[in-house]
């Protein structure tokens, strides 16, 4: 293992916790020679999320920008406009509307949809066949919810699901030059599809129906382009970390059958197991910052223009806030798992993620008496910063 944190390194790909726990245990607050910051522990990694001086503006960056297409490139344009890269004022202007389509309200009326939709999409599984939870639910069933808030019908949503994930390969810390095509091409297409909707919004019967319909109709004066990059954003979230949840979730349970059986027999347990499950094995691996004024992070002095890394996976097995943090506890109390974010940024979609989670695991536990994995090691799709099953290959029985 080297001296120094590196993306790259194969130790980190054998065995990710025990190479943070060495930099958390030895240089917690650590400074890459590639230039940027790695925080490893829980109370440094709150600190910087939580910091006024922690930017999420990376379009701001020219060097960020020349590598995407420059400031004018399509894929720049959109994330410069994207409630993720907003700071202070414009963020908080973005997320009080954006921040609508996940009222108390619309998480219990979720709580029951959820349920339906997993339903629907179980009804044509035999008994004791062998099915992949990833194709079946884990990507369905956030792709159903999102594409109900949004707006957007069944025909159209695979279309948009593919633009949006290629949009979000935006913020890789390299991007290739396949990618960097396909992300540029792809804007330009959710640009014209929300341009439809914005046609007939008119047609929407209430404030409330889609993200559409609320920031065309609000009173911050958002312009197409600003709603498009949104729909955007909110699509490719709504969607992919939530599978991420529902896949490394379902696959943490199956291999503690003590936790599998504590949930099956008390549903009662499920909001603190999945914000458990979340901490466990987190949905992303990274989040980064830039920091506007000099901060102070766990005894060292960070300047500013530096850019700072959290390490999810590191600071949710940090034993000074988790004891006993390599154990699945679905009754552990205090659970605040730092993968939703922290600060002005923390997810404005945790806790409809939660109940998509929820839904999924519980209604697979009350209709199948017996899970178990087909296979011994399932495969992980290759990708910087979220941690994403291939598939999971399950055999469910009655």
């Amino acid at each position: 293992m080297s001296e120094h944190f590196d993306f790259g390194d194969p130790g980190l790909r054998a065995d990710r916790f025990a190479y943070y726990r060495r930099f958390r245990e030895t240089d917690p607050v650590h400074r890459t020679p590639h230039g940027y910051w790695m925080l490893f522990r829980y109370e440094d990694a709150e600190a910087l999320l939580k910091s006024p001086a922690a930017s999420s503006d990376f379009p701001a960056n020219p060097n960020w920008a020349r590598a995407r297409g420059g400031p004018t490139s399509p894929v720049v344009r959109a994330a410069s406009k994207w409630l993720l890269m907003q700071d202070g004022p414009a963020h908080r202007r973005l997320r009080r509307v954006v921040g609508k389509l996940f009222t108390p309200k619309v998480i219990e009326r979720m709580r029951t949809r959820v349920p339906e939709i997993v339903d629907r999409l179980l009804a044509g599984v035999d008994d004791a066949r062998e099915v992949d939870l990833m194709s079946t639910l884990a990507f369905p069933v956030p792709i159903a919810v999102v594409s109900e808030l949004i707006g957007v019908p069944e025909p159209d949503r695979e279309a948009l699901r593919v633009w949006s994930e290629s949009m979000g390969h935006v913020i890789d810390r390299t991007v290739t030059p396949r990618r960097l095509i396909a992300m540029n091409k792809a804007e330009p297409r959710i640009r014209a599809y929300t341009a439809g909707m914005l046609a007939d919004v008119d047609t929407v019967t209430g404030p409330e129906d889609n993200l559409v319909s609320l920031m065309a109709r609000s009173d911050a004066g958002f312009t197409e382009e600003e709603i498009a990059a949104n729909v955007g954003l909110v699509y490719n979230a709504g969607h992919e970390t939530t599978a991420n949840l529902i896949g490394n979730g379902m696959l943490a349970l199956l291999r503690d059958p003590g936790a599998l059986d504590a949930l099956r027999a008390d549903p009662s347990l499920m909001n603190t197991a999945v914000e458990e499950l979340s901490r466990f094995d987190p949905s992303a691996r990274f989040a980064c910052r830039v920091l506007t004024d000099d901060v102070e992070i766990g005894g060292k002095e960070i300047p500013a223009g530096e850019a700072v890394f959290v390490a999810f996976d590191a600071v949710g097995r940090d034993p000074e806030r988790y004891p006993d943090p390599d154990r699945l506890d679905l009754r552990r109390t205090g659970v605040r798992s730092l993968a939703f974010s922290a600060g002005p940024h923390h997810c404005i979609g945790k806790m409809l993620a939660q109940v998509e989670a929820g839904g999924v695991f519980g209604t697979l536990l009350a209709r199948y008496p017996k899970i178990e994995l087909a296979v011994d090691e399932p495969r992980y799709r290759e990708h910087f910063n979220l941690r994403m099953l291939e598939e999971l290959p399950l055999r469910l029985s009655r």
